[in-house]
């Protein structure tokens, strides 16, 4: 398990790396201006998909970690 601090240094370079240095600044605005649950958002990404839809998803992310 990594502290608070390395998770933190980890996101914001992932989200450079992704976005640049002011998309990540004004991203990091956005979800603290709003109102934001996480779990709630992540629960309906995957409402419309099959079970099987979500095991291949899921297989998919798995072995790409590998």
């Amino acid at each position: 398990m990594i502290t608070d601090t390395e998770i933190r240094i980890k996101g914001i370079n992932a989200l450079t790396k992704s976005l640049g240095d002011v998309e990540a600044e004004r991203f990091i605005s956005l979800i603290q201006r709003e109102p934001f649950d996480y779990t709630k958002w992540h629960q309906n990404l995957d409402e419309n998909l099959s079970i099987n839809e979500i095991s291949k998803k899921a297989m998919k992310l798995r072995n790409r970690k590998i």
